[in-house]
């Protein structure tokens, strides 16, 4: 455990982990003051940050397992001392640790008799056990145990559709919050119109990320989500038919697309992460599933502006950004 004695200072605003530590594989825990604030901020902060920390940060789970000749989710299996359903359950408390976009699969294949945990899980090398003693089934006789598994990021908690059962393949409910609980409170000090205020914020996470890393991810989150309102009022927009109209740029991704292709590079493994966008579209256009220069090249400038928050000037932004990048660079290696 880790504490410091809370100093505030009245001349900037200044972050502090107070408090640190770890209960178990699967529960830390941080506390952070912030200091300090007018009147009314840090009840404002305190109740966006919460939200943010609970529904805005993504995770990984098990969503699917398939097991081979089980006619339903609460048969039970010779040898096997859960039922199928109990296998299920434990491999919902499986917590992961991955960079992974959309799915990705895994799977089990072991031989009894013998205790199965999550250290028998065989995974793709971007995702990590947090806890690798947690326990899946227990194998009382010499038979061979195989589970196919689907692994996905998200955020928030999915429940299973009840009748999305295919060929032996259950739906587990996957519960992708990384963050288990938030509490903030508030400390007021000074006298009559000089009231400030001191926020304490205490998180609680499964273990895939530390508090601090949560805080971290959850207020660039926030950030984002607000950026929008930063260009109100560079957007010129004309309402008509009751839909925006908005001037595109001359330009098309399948012209530059055509060029490129032209000079012999694998679009494939460029990836997005190499050309230094700008955090908030990069994030976009990663919830979009476009990953690769390829991906990106393929999508129109209609479809990249009917993307969600997407603008005119990322779309413009983004063909600078290819302009620096495969014009520039390879006239240089010519």
């Amino acid at each position: 455990m880790v504490r410091e004695k809370i100093r505030v200072s009245t001349r900037t605003l200044q972050w502090k982990c107070v408090e640190s530590r770890i209960d178990s594989k699967c529960l830390y825990y941080g506390r952070f003051i912030l200091s300090p604030l007018m009147k009314g901020q840090a009840d404002t902060i305190g109740i966006a940050i919460r939200r943010a920390l609970l529904g805005e940060i993504e995770g990984t789970c098990i969503t699917r397992a398939k097991f081979e000749k089980i006619p339903h989710e609460y048969s039970t299996i010779v040898g096997i001392q859960e039922s199928v359903h109990e296998i299920l359950m434990n491999l919902k408390e499986i917590v992961l640790r991955s960079n992974l976009y959309g799915t990705c699969e895994a799977y089990i294949c072991v031989r009894g008799p013998r205790c199965v945990t999550a250290q028998d899980l065989i995974l793709p090398p971007y995702v990590e056990i947090v806890d690798n003693t947690q326990h899946i089934a227990n194998l009382t006789e010499p038979i061979d145990f195989c589970i196919g598994l689907q692994l996905e990021r998200n955020r928030g908690y999915h429940i299973k559709e009840p009748n999305n059962f295919q060929d032996g393949s259950y739906p587990i409910d996957a519960l992708f919050m990384p963050v288990r609980n938030v509490n903030h409170s508030i400390h007021s000090y000074g006298n009559g119109n000089e009231k400030q205020e001191i926020l304490f914020l205490e998180i609680w996470t499964n273990g895939s990320l530390t508090p601090k890393e949560a805080l971290y991810e959850a207020s660039r989150n926030l950030i984002d989500l607000f950026i929008p309102f930063l260009h109100a009022e560079e957007e010129n927009f004309r309402l008509e038919d009751n839909q925006y109209n908005v001037s595109l740029p001359i330009f098309t991704f399948h012209n530059r697309l055509a060029e490129i292709r032209k000079k012999k590079i694998s679009l494939n493994y460029i990836f997005i992460d190499q050309l230094e966008l700008p955090p908030r579209i990069y994030n976009y256009l990663k919830k979009s599933n476009i990953h690769t220069l390829l991906d990106l090249l393929n999508k129109s400038q209609e479809d990249l502006i009917k993307m969600e928050h997407f603008r005119t000037e990322d779309t413009k932004q983004i063909f600078d950004t290819l302009q620096k990048h495969f014009v520039i660079d390879l006239k240089k290696k010519k």
